[in-house]
């Protein structure tokens, strides 16, 4: 069965060289154009064109499959299936339909809850202690095609975005190779999903980074480690920004007589801050504007701007 992997991010590695290790003819892979990276705007290959090249794989990279002649360039490598994980385009209808098994997506939810863009992130924001991964065939509305294998996976109150994206890798590479015989043996049949149990996760936008101290201390501390390491939660001081990478939820008492956002203690390990409902976290990791990230202990030896009484966001009335 020749096969046509098409996927972008780390997310994506493990999967094609799962796929590989097990003796899967890869024809060829489709990911993004390379990119500028870092500071210095480096152009740099996607994760996955690196690990193809490494195996001397046939790489495409179309800005976009809305072209005629880039699907071709496709389907001139004559797939039998074709295998998406996260690569980050739509495709067309002529793509999906073409190869004999179809198309087959690895996507990083139990559908149909989480379609969209950005499902590992939204768990952990949602504070959900499942996710894991689903195997299905792909069609024209995202996300909704029926279901070939799903697998659960835990998610800890200490995971973060980043975590649970390793673990659902992993879990995406062992049910696609537990899949694949099965698919090509025509020894499976997909189940339909309900759409009216669906939700969405759309890709994070720049305002969704931004700390509400208006809300409770539960919902910043599951933002925070839901923004972590990409996007990063954020908040302001004095109106520069601070990138908050960690957090503890704590109890004060003192939480429930003072305004959201107001630093309530500078302590040993962290910065205490109140939320609403009467609650509070303690910021113990953080990146302030034009430095390193550092453990908010270290700030704390290095810096004496912070006060308690102030707040974060107060120049924004704390929106």
């Amino acid at each position: 069965m020749k096969i046509v992997f098409m996927g972008t991010p780390d997310f994506s590695v493990p999967i094609l060289e799962g796929i590989l290790e097990e003796n899967w003819e890869v024809v060829g892979v489709v990911t993004q154009p390379d990119r500028p990276k870092g500071r210095k705007k480096i152009l740099t290959p996607p994760p996955v064109k690196q690990a193809a090249e490494v195996h001397g794989i046939p790489v495409l990279q179309p800005k976009t499959l809305k072209k005629e002649e880039n699907v071709q360039a496709v389907l001139d490598l004559h797939p039998d299936v074709i295998i998406t994980a996260a690569f980050g385009q739509l495709l067309p209808e002529s793509l999906l339909s073409a190869p004999p098994y179809k198309a087959v997506n690895v996507h990083a939810s139990l559908l149909p809850k989480y379609r969209g863009g950005a499902p590992i992130h939204q768990a952990v924001i949602d504070g959900e202690e499942k996710s894991g991964v689903t195997i299905m065939y792909m069609e024209k509305e995202m996300d909704a095609g029926g279901i070939l294998a799903r697998r659960e996976v835990a998610i800890t109150e200490v995971d973060t975005a980043g975590t649970l994206h390793d673990k659902l890798s992993a879990a995406g590479r062992n049910l696609l190779l537990e899949t694949l015989p099965r698919l090509a043996d025509q020894q499976i049949t997909s189940e339909p999903q309900d759409s009216q149990e669906a939700t969405f996760a759309p890709n994070i936008k720049r305002g969704r980074e931004k700390i509400n101290w208006n809300e409770p201390g539960h919902v910043i501390y599951n933002q925070v480690r839901g923004m972590n390491p990409w996007p990063g939660a954020y908040t302001t001081y004095k109106g520069k920004p601070i990138k908050i990478w960690e957090t503890r939820k704590t109890h004060v008492s003192s939480a429930k007589e003072t305004a959201p956002g107001t630093i309530l203690a500078l302590e040993e390990d962290g910065i205490v801050t109140a939320a609403a409902d009467d609650t509070a976290v303690i910021i113990t990791s953080l990146q302030p504007s034009g430095k390193k990230a550092m453990k908010a202990a270290d700030y704390l030896r290095g810096s004496h701007e912070l006060k308690p009484g102030e707040r974060f966001n107060g120049d924004e009335n704390n929106v």
